[in-house]
C-alpha cells in the first residue's frame, strides 16, 4: 500500500503545506536519504518494522491520499486522473466543465448513473400535472372504502341556475333588449334568454320590450314586433304573450305619463300581434263590455280599427316602417323627394323637420340637401328658391343637418352641375344665386362659396358678326 501511495505522490506532487507533518519533517531532522534507506531496510515481506511514530506518519499520509483522491473523483466525476489497480496513474478524458447555472436547471441525475433521462420521465417536480400526453382513466370506486356511499354512484351533477326575481329580471333583460335595438338579431336574443332561468318572469319579457319600445323610435317598435314574433314558440308561449299584453293594458294609465300616445301605440302592437298570429283573433273580442279604463278602451278600439283595415287591404306588417339603414337607398330618395314636394305645397318647416328626423338617416342627409338644390335648379321662379333656403337655414340652426352633411350636399351639386346644365340651361346662373344667398344667410362658409363652379361667359362680340354686339345675355 505504501508503494502505491509513493507512486501516486510521484505522479501528482503534493503541496509542502499538506505534508508538513510526514516525510518532509523527517528529512529536516535526519536527511531524506537516510530515512528512505531506513524505510527500505525496515520493510520485510511487505511488513513495516518502524517505530510507532513512523506508523503514525504513514497513516496520516494514507488518509490524506484517500481524501485527495475522493475529493478529485467527486469534483471531476470521472474526467480527472485516477489510480489503477497496479498503482499507475490513469489519465481521464479532459472535458469542458459545465456551468453552475446549467447544473441548477438540469433535471438529469447528478450521480453519474442512469441513462441521462429526466427524473420520473419529466413528470416530477413542483406544480407538474404529469408527463405530456398522459390521459388519466376514470378511477374505480372501492366498495370496501369506509367513505363509500352506494347512493352516490347514480348521482347526476348539473349546473343549477336560480330563477330570476323581479329586480334581477329587469336589470338582466333590459340591456339585452336595448342591445337588440342596435344589432337587430333576434336569434342572439333568443339564445341569451334561453340561458336564463326566467321561471315565473317569463311572461314579463314582451311587456318589458314593448314598454321600452314606446319611448324609442319607430324603427325600434318595428324591431320589437319582429322580436315578439320570433320569440313566440322557441322561448315564449301564446299564454305568456296573452298574460303580457293583459299587463300592458292594465298599466296604460302609468305609461301615458311618460308616453302620451301610449294607448294608440299599444293598440298598434295588439293589431300587429294578431296579424303575426302571436295572439288569437278572439283576444280583443274577449274585452268587450269588461273595460272601464278609457286608455284601455282606446287601445282596443285602435287595434280593432286596424284589423278591419287589414281586411280591406291595409298591410299592418309594415305599419311601423323600416328604420334608417335597413331601407334601400332608392326608397329613401323617393321619400325625401315627397317630403320636399309636400313642403313646397304646405310651407310647414316644422313638419318637414319632423319627417326628416323620423327617417332616422343622419348619415344620408347630404342626399336631402342635394335633392333640395336640384329642385331649385329645375324650378321656375323665385318662390322655390326662397322656401328651400328657409328650410335649409332652419335645419342648419336646429343641427338636424350637420355642417359636414350640408357641405357634402353642395359639393355633390358642384360635381354634377355639368350634367344638370344639359337639361337646365340656366343651371350655372341659378346655382351662383343660390350659393351667394346661402352664404349671406350663414348656411355655408366662404370656402364652400368659393368652390362654386362658374361657366365661361359668352362672347358678346364675334369675329364673324362684324363687331355687332349680341343682345342675348347669358
Amino acid at each position: 500500500m505504501a508503494t502505491d501511495c509513493v507512486a501516486w505522490l510521484n505522479a501528482i506532487p503534493v503541496e509542502a503545506e499538506d505534508l508538513s507533518d510526514s516525510f518532509v519533517s523527517a528529512e529536516e531532522d535526519n536527511g531524506g536519504l537516510a530515512v528512505s534507506n531506513k524505510n527500505i531496510n525496515n520493510e520485510i515481506n511487505g511488513n513495516w518494522l518502524l517505530s510507532s511514530s513512523n506508523n503514525i506518519h504513514e497513516a496520516r499520509l494514507k488518509a490524506k491520499a484517500k481524501r485527495r483522491l475522493r475529493k478529485n473523483s467527486s469534483r471531476d466525476s470521472g474526467r480527472g486522473d485516477s489510480l489503477s489497480d497496479n498503482g499507475d496513474v490513469v489519465r481521464g478524458n479532459s472535458a469542458a466543465p459545465t456551468s453552475p447555472k446549467s447544473k441548477l436547471l438540469d433535471r438529469k441525475s447528478r450521480l453519474g448513473k442512469g441513462r441521462g433521462l429526466p427524473k420520473k420521465g419529466g413528470a416530477g417536480g413542483k406544480g407538474v400535472w404529469g408527463r405530456s400526453g398522459e390521459v388519466y382513466e376514470p378511477e374505480e370506486v372501492d366498495e370496501k372504502d369506509p367513505n363509500y356511499d352506494e347512493a352516490q354512484e347514480n348521482c347526476v351533477y348539473e349546473t343549477v341556475v336560480p330563477p330570476l326575481d323581479e329586480n334581477d329580471f329587469e336589470k338582466t333583460v333590459t340591456p339585452i333588449v336595448q342591445e337588440y335595438f342596435e344589432h337587430g338579431d333576434t336569434n342572439e336574443v333568443a339564445e341569451l334568454l334561453a340561458e336564463l332561468n326566467l321561471g315565473p318572469m317569463r311572461s314579463e319579457v314582451p311587456s318589458l320590450a314593448v314598454s321600452l319600445a314606446l319611448e324609442a323610435k319607430a324603427s325600434h317598435r318595428e324591431l320589437t314586433s319582429r322580436l315578439l314574433a320570433d320569440l313566440c314558440g322557441p322561448v315564449l308561449s301564446t299564454r305568456d304573450m296573452e298574460t303580457s299584453f293583459d299587463k300592458l293594458l292594465t298599466e296604460l294609465p302609468d305609461l301615458v305619463l311618460d308616453t302620451p300616445g301610449a294607448p294608440q301605440l299599444v293598440g298598434q302592437f295588439l293589431a300587429r300581434a294578431v296579424t303575426d298570429q302571436i295572439l288569437s283573433k278572439s283576444y280583443i273580442d274577449g274585452y268587450k263590455g269588461r273595460v272601464d279604463c278609457e286608455y284601455t278602451r282606446a287601445a282596443l278600439d285602435r287595434a280593432a280599427v286596424l284589423l278591419k283595415m287589414n281586411m280591406g287591404g291595409l298591410r299592418i306588417d309594415n305599419q311601423w316602417g323600416t328604420g334608417g339603414g335597413q331601407r334601400p337607398v332608392i326608397q329613401l330618395i323617393k321619400e325625401m323627394n315627397l317630403l320636399l314636394k309636400e313642403y313646397i305645397l304646405s310651407g310647414d318647416s316644422k313638419e318637414a323637420e319632423r319627417c326628416l328626423r323620423d327617417l332616422e338617416v343622419p348619415h344620408f342627409h347630404h342626399e336631402f340637401v342635394y335633392e333640395a338644390i336640384v329642385m331649385v335648379l329645375e324650378s321656375k321662379g323665385d318662390k322655390t328658391l326662397k322656401m328651400i333656403l328657409q328650410l335649409l337655414k332652419s335645419l342648419s340652426v336646429s343641427s338636424i343637418i350637420t355642417v359636414d352633411q350640408m357641405r357634402r350636399g353642395y359639393e355633390r351639386v358642384y360635381m354634377d352641375i355639368a350634367e344638370i346644365n344639359i337639361d337646365v340651361p340656366r343651371a350655372y346662373f341659378i346655382l351662383e344665386q343660390l350659393v351667394d344667398k346661402s352664404f349671406s344667410m350663414g348656411i355655408i362658409d366662404v370656402k364652400l362659396r368659393d368652390l362654386c363652379p362658374c361657366r365661361g361667359r359668352k362672347r358678346f362680340v364675334s369675329e364673324g358678326d362684324g363687331g355687332v354686339v349680341k343682345l342675348e345675355s347669358y
